[in-house]
């Protein structure tokens, strides 16, 4: 049987009253579970899949891999919690492998992106290395399956 995040992490449109039915539980019940994992951090946010290269909205993502030095007494953390802070950054994430932390980004330009990198983040007294990898299509995010790619008529990719 789903458990009521995952059910939720599917889809957070579902309705207490749903969820009610399909766990086998009260409405209330449903409600306090979810208002609790709110609380307690569990549950951190709602958000919308938006294929955004469907729109008109120019922009470009980025993965950056970074060699860091760990900081003293924090480790990663205070490296990353600097990071994260920029309002371009969409992820943060400590890696194993050649680098420490993937950062996904996203900017207007590439020129933009560039500009972040070599300005806001390869400065950083802590950051040894960057390697930035720009996304060029999405196939699938967060468990989503994206749609074809828009074709002309003559069928080739736009």
């Amino acid at each position: 049987m789903k458990t009521l995040l995952e059910i939720l992490e599917n889809d957070s449109r579902i309705t207490a009253e749903q969820l009610a039915v399909m766990l086998d539980k009260e409405v209330g019940d449903i409600k306090k579970m979810i208002a609790d994992y709110e609380k307690d951090g569990v549950i951190l946010g709602y958000k919308t899949l938006i294929d955004w290269d469907k729109t008109e909205r120019e922009y470009v993502s980025a993965l950056i891999e970074l060699k860091v030095t760990p900081q003293r007494d924090r480790g990663f953390d205070k490296v990353a919690e600097k990071i994260y802070n920029y309002p371009e950054v969409q992820s943060v994430y400590l890696m194993s492998g050649s680098y420490d932390i993937a950062v996904l980004i996203e900017g207007k330009t590439m020129r933009e992106v560039a500009y972040f990198v070599a300005q806001k983040l390869a400065p950083l007294e802590y950051i040894i290395s960057t390697a930035t990898h720009f996304v060029l299509r999405k196939y699938k995010d967060k468990g989503v399956i994206y749609g074809p790619a828009e074709t002309d008529e003559r069928g080739n990719c736009l």
